[in-house]
């Protein structure tokens, strides 16, 4: 079974998931888009049961483009969001990609709101798309 183990920048909050990703996904909405400083968002979920939190986090509740209301999780010390609950799906944790620091990490098989990509993004070849 595989463990993979995401962090902060700085390691105080750490999140441990068995087994493979239900789903590795990016989100190009302008909120991932503020959230990240980047152009889109890369996450995984994983079994809520299947994740394991150690350390502080801050909680931020934000109210999503169809009314979903999502936990987002980042490290009170330097920021950095690791992980997220959907109020409408709690047996499923989104943990950030990039906290995984793993290059090998699986591609993303679906892209949200990609009305609102960048041009110049390139999604996954085979991924799934929505508007």
């Amino acid at each position: 079974m595989n463990i993979r183990r995401a962090s902060c920048c700085c390691g105080q909050l750490v999140v441990t998931c068995k087994g493979d990703p239900v789903r590795v996904s990016m989100c190009h909405c302008f909120a991932c888009q503020k959230r990240t400083g980047s152009v889109f968002g890369a996450q995984a979920r994983f079994k809520t049961e299947e994740v394991t939190v150690e350390g502080r986090s801050t909680d931020y509740l934000r109210i999503g483009d169809e009314g979903n209301r999502i936990h987002f999780h980042f490290c009170p010390d330097c920021g950095s969001t690791v992980y997220y609950r959907f109020e409408s799906a709690p047996e499923l944790t989104a943990v950030t990609v990039g906290a995984f620091a793993d290059s090998t990490f699986p591609a993303p098989v679906f892209s949200v709101y990609e009305d609102r990509k960048h041009a110049w993004v390139v999604v996954p070849e085979g991924a799934e798309h929505m508007a």
